[in-house]
């Protein structure tokens, strides 16, 4: 399966070097390239490629609008493309519906694993990703009391929820399987039910999620 995808930078020879190592590879296809966020929507929506490759800061429209755009009309899956790994827009992209982001000096074969692993329907959720989305969820809420668990959370099963709260703390499908003493299918179908009941996209958004109901407070898995 070819795996079609644009990429989106408003700096020439960074766009055209990511484009070129993701076209070399013989499962991947860079449909378009854009420079700027308006673009990109543009592209996204005339190609509807499975991944967007997109840089946060770009002008005429931002990615982190772009992003948002994109994931509430297409299915089209968004990897951030970001300077600094704790770039001020990270949480607002993944809020927006971003799948993960990667720093633009991102190692070749990083690069290509992270488009694939996208893709695929996963999400680029490593434990060091986690951290430091939780700590800026932190600074955004440290004067403002936890809110107690929403009833949005009402819909799931016991298991389910400590299935979230085990993603919000960064563990795999294998460590939640391990602390849960359940095979790795049965935690898969965990997973899939409060991505499907919590109508999320992907685990990054669970984390915000378990953050957002009160079900996890800042602080306390530190």
């Amino acid at each position: 399966m070819t795996v079609h995808i644009v990429v989106a930078d408003d700096q020439e020879l960074v766009r055209a070097g990511f484009s070129m190592i993701l076209d070399a590879q013989p499962d991947i296809d860079v449909v378009a390239e854009a420079n700027d966020g308006a673009e990109a929507v543009a592209a996204v929506r005339e190609h509807r490629p499975d991944v967007l490759l997109l840089d946060i800061r770009m002008p005429t429209m931002d990615g982190i609008e772009a992003a948002r755009i994109v994931c509430a009309e297409t299915d089209c899956r968004v990897l951030m493309l970001t300077t600094f790994d704790l770039d001020d827009y990270v949480y607002d992209a993944l809020r927006a519906g971003a799948s993960g982001f990667l720093l633009k000096d991102v190692r070749r074969d990083d690069l290509v694993h992270a488009v694939r692993v996208v893709a695929a329907g996963e999400s680029l959720l490593a434990p060091s990703v986690t951290t430091k989305l939780i700590a800026q969820f932190t600074s955004r809420t440290a004067d403002r009391p936890a809110p107690p668990p929403g009833s949005r959370l009402d819909i799931l099963t016991t298991r389910e929820r400590e299935t979230l709260e085990m993603i919000s703390r960064g563990l795999s499908n294998a460590e939640i399987a391990q602390a849960m003493v359940v095979s790795e299918h049965t935690v898969k179908t965990h997973v899939s039910n409060v991505l499907a009941k919590l109508g999320l996209r992907d685990r990054v958004q669970a984390v915000i999620a378990a953050y957002e109901t009160g079900l996890v407070v800042p602080g306390a898995l530190s």
